[in-house]
């Protein structure tokens, strides 16, 4: 962000929502889903004969990106070019959406192999947020989002969950697009100035900063504190529990 875009953030106390994102926010998916690109890309990129799939490809090319925009983020950087094909390919198909289907199907063996917890810093912010009278929402790019959550054991936690599939359905564009996180304030008949939105991902900062939003939090999971700051993020930590002492009191009538 340069010295003209600056702005003054609101205040954390002042808020009425949060806006979570998901994957290394709420729950080290973001491992899993790493995991599952590596598992898609290394032998994809070995047989093309092209530069080999490495850790930062995640963070350059995917993170915080609908599904299919993740590989054709990455084939382009590969200069692979491939026919666009359409959400019902099968996996095994080389279009765009064969290979994010056959990421998808990657990614649910992983979590039923592993499983996931969600960050303990990350419960202790979200129920002392909801006990503050906090509204709060999952906007995740995945479509996997509710059995994440739901294998996580949070699930009851949130009323609204904008996920990669409402997303395909409603029309909404992706991160960096503030869509989706401007249509989960609006489910809770607020502004996007009354909502803090919470991202891992220098996608997901700058859909906040896009969407104009009050505040926007990046938690550093490994794309670097100065990158969160240079697309979006108005403060930078490493665990949500850094933020507890931020939340308004549970007595200030958020939800009156």
């Amino acid at each position: 962000m340069t010295s003209t875009d600056r702005r003054t953030p609101a205040p954390l106390a002042d808020q009425r929502a949060l806006l979570f994102d998901l994957d290394g926010v709420l729950t080290p998916t973001a491992e899993v889903h790493m995991r599952a690109w590596s598992r898609l890309f290394t032998p994809y990129l070995a047989h093309h004969g092209v530069a080999p799939y490495a850790e930062q490809d995640y963070f350059a090319y995917v993170d915080g990106k609908p599904r299919y925009d993740g590989v054709r983020s990455l084939l382009e950087a590969r200069g692979i070019d491939l026919p666009e094909g359409t959400p019902d390919d099968d996996p095994t198909l080389d279009t765009v959406c064969g290979l994010g289907n056959r990421k998808n199907a990657e990614f649910t063996a992983e979590l039923q192999e592993h499983g996931v917890s969600p960050y303990p810093g990350s419960v202790r912010f979200l129920t002392a947020a909801i006990d503050a009278g906090y509204e709060v929402a999952v906007v995740s790019s995945s479509a996997n989002a509710k059995q994440v959550l739901r294998t996580a054991g949070i699930i009851d936690r949130f009323d609204v969950i904008v996920d990669g599939a409402v997303a395909r359905a409603d029309g909404l564009a992706g991160k960096p697009a503030p869509d989706t996180y401007l249509d989960a304030a609006t489910r809770f008949g607020l502004t996007a100035a009354q909502c803090v939105v919470v991202e891992d991902a220098t996608s997901g900062v700058e859909a906040g900063r896009n969407g104009a939003f009050g505040l926007v939090i990046g938690v550093d999971r490994g794309a670097g504190a100065d990158a969160l700051r240079e697309h979006g993020a108005d403060v930078v930590v490493t665990d949500l529990a850094d933020l507890l002492p931020d939340l308004s009191p549970a007595d200030s009538g958020k939800t009156a």
